[in-house]
């Protein structure tokens, strides 16, 4: 997920809003926001952020984190607890906010106008994030009317339009009473998981399709949908949250 703003050697980076970095600084700028966009997705899944889960989410070593992290603190983007919880403070939750606005609204262009396949999007959308200025935003937004969630179920921070409720009391399927469902939305974990993604794509348990919950078995659970009868490993139906059909 975390990656270098890349630019010929020696070369300074634009930024949206006129705003020029020398390569090292632009370097610094993306990761500042791939940690505090990670940190709130944590959040998001009910999970306490702790650098151990930005450790297993971003697959860094422990010091790199560390360091980051410390450095996030200084910068008063995060508050550091005696617990060794983090939590972001009002400056870091309003730019972790609008990162995740701006990375779901370039998933959603990726899928409602580019047509690009549902599994690539998040990877692709990670490209697009640092780069739309707030006014090609507010022209996203015209475009795509304004959407409540990005193609994985996840809420867009800031729409007008809100989630459902029957999305937002889903529980995962491993969770889910035997019967007709409804698959209300992706844990952000999964969708940096291209086989996870791959299979929930060939099983057709992509947001707002319905299948049908048979019950638990050895390696998972059991559903049928449009694509036939499929065995969802049960680290996957963890992350991936249904409503009632």
């Amino acid at each position: 997920m975390l990656r270098a703003w890349h630019s010929a050697p020696g070369s300074a980076n634009s930024w949206p809003g006129g705003r020029t970095y020398p390569p090292n600084v632009a370097e610094m700028h993306d990761t500042t926001e791939e940690y505090l966009e990670t940190i709130l997705e944590i959040e998001e899944e009910g999970i306490v952020p702790m650098r151990a889960r930005l450790v297993e989410r971003l697959g860094l070593s422990a010091p790199s984190v560390s360091e980051t992290v410390n450095r996030l603190v200084e910068q008063g983007y995060t508050d550091l607890l005696d617990d060794r919880s983090l939590r972001l403070t009002a400056k870091g939750r309003t730019l972790a906010t609008s990162i995740v606005r701006r990375h779901r609204l370039a998933e959603r262009l990726l899928t409602d106008v580019i047509g690009l396949e549902w599994e690539k999007v998040h990877r692709e959308a990670d490209r697009w994030e640092h780069a739309i200025s707030a006014d090609v935003e507010a022209k996203l937004v015209d475009l795509l009317g304004d959407p409540a969630t990005c193609p994985h179920g996840n809420p867009i921070p800031g729409s007008g339009h809100e989630v459902d409720r029957a999305t937002r009391d889903a529980v995962p399927l491993s969770r889910a009473a035997p019967g007709p469902v409804r698959v209300a939305r992706i844990s952000e974990k999964i969708e940096l998981d291209d086989d996870a993604l791959a299979l929930l794509g060939r099983a057709q348990l992509i947001p707002g399709s319905e299948a049908i919950v048979v019950g638990p078995s050895g390696d998972g659970i059991v559903i049928k949908s449009a694509a036939g009868e499929h065995t969802v490993p049960s680290r996957v139906a963890d992350l991936t949250y249904v409503a009632p059909g």
